[in-house]
């Protein structure tokens, strides 16, 4: 009697392994699987959120098939007590694996708004925006310029938002004095700044920041990554060129970014200007004398005049030789890399070509008859605008 007792308990127990191995096996598959969206979503993680609640609202907005397998899943792992605040892109198809690994990775939300201060060459604007799961792309809500609009309701309902990001964007070309400008009038920053960078030392690119970061580490932050791109191109420049330091370089650049925004041209110009130099030509280009005028402080807004083409400068290449004596805006990595590496080429000349690009010419010759397309398609324009 008592074998037979025995016998059907370990019957049973050798039954409940394999149902409990079982278990385990089909959540195992669950969490692994690739989940139930069929499209991304944004799911937001509330400040101190516990791993029930967001396994709930996982469910409930179709993200997970199972709330008990993702807790139990993310607590096997380790991961379960590691949930970072934030709004996240959860993209179709995510397994519950996938999802853990994104509430905790300590990442920057991937989802939600943000708001991108976007200082360009001629003014800047506050942008905020929405991303749009569905598609992946962000959505405007609201956009203004700082210094001359009102800000609207939706900016000030928005940036309120506790897990909004924020990002500064320099565009390429824009001088240091607009970049302090602009600076000043982003009122999610703090703090005061000293004294203008130097002309070019600040790097285009886009930055993200805390609300209430200080206006001067900000610019530190730009002066190195533009001091850390100058110098890895420098040691790997092309051979033979002009520049006894990167700070040549740096000009040239400069000069590039404001004769062009045509990012496949950059290096065909740089060519054009270092082949002046080789032939002992003056580069004779107007946005450095523009400079002379300006000082980099603001835009001319209007064609040079005679007087000031004729007029010596430390910029004005009409009238002195080689370079100019710093640079003329802040150029990007791509125009640095021109003037390091530019194209072989012959030519000498160039002119707007209609397209928002250039004709580009060996001779004079060639280039008096580019000149001459060049001022019909400007006749032809205030008749294509009238209509």
């Amino acid at each position: 009697m008592w074998r037979n007792i025995a016998s059907n308990a370990l019957t049973l127990f050798i039954v409940g392994l394999l149902l409990m191995s079982g278990l385990l096996t089909m959540g195992r598959q669950m969490y692994q699987q690739p989940g139930p969206l069929t499209q991304a979503v944004c799911f937001k993680v509330d400040r101190g959120a516990s791993l029930s609640a967001v396994s709930q609202g996982l469910l409930q907005q179709g993200a997970i098939s199972d709330a008990r397998v993702f807790r139990i899943g993310a607590n096997y792992s380790g991961q379960g007590a590691r949930l970072k605040f934030g709004s996240y892109l959860v993209d179709a198809g995510s397994s519950m694996q996938s999802v853990v690994s994104l509430l905790t990775g300590g990442g920057a939300s991937t989802c939600g708004e943000e708001v991108n201060f976007i200082i360009g060459v001629a003014s800047s604007q506050v942008v905020l925006q929405k991303l749009d799961p569905a598609t992946s792309k962000y959505v405007e809500v609201a956009k203004f310029d700082p210094a001359v609009d009102a800000v609207p309701a939706a900016y000030t309902q928005g940036a309120t938002a506790p897990d909004l990001r924020w990002r500064v964007t320099l565009a390429e070309g824009v001088t240091s004095y607009n970049v302090v400008e602009a600076l000043k009038k982003a009122d999610f920053l703090t703090g005061e700044i000293a004294s203008v960078p130097l002309e070019g030392v600040l790097a285009p690119q886009s930055y993200d920041v805390d609300k209430g970061s200080d206006r001067a580490a900000l610019l530190a932050q730009m002066e190195a990554r533009q001091t850390a791109t100058l110098a890895e191109l420098w040691e790997v420049r092309a051979g033979g060129l002009p520049y006894q330091t990167p700070q040549e370089a740096l000009i040239m650049a400069s000069i590039v970014e404001k004769e062009t925004g045509v990012a496949s041209e950059r290096k065909v110009v740089s060519s054009v200007f270092l082949n002046r130099l080789a032939q002992g030509m003056r580069l004779q280009t107007d946005p450095t004398v523009i400079y002379g005028v300006t000082k980099g402080q603001g835009i001319l807004g209007r064609g040079l005049r005679q007087s000031e083409l004729r007029r010596e400068t430390p910029w004005n290449t009409y009238v002195i030789t080689g370079l100019p004596a710093t640079p003329i805006a802040n150029p990007g990595r791509l125009s640095i890399e021109a003037a390091l590496n530019p194209d072989s080429t012959d030519f000498i000349f160039f002119v707007a070509d209609g397209t928002g690009g250039h004709a580009f010419a060996v001779t004079l010759e060639e280039h008096n008859k580019n000149v001459a397309v060049w001022r019909a398609i400007e006749a032809a324009l205030p008749q294509a605008g009238g209509g």
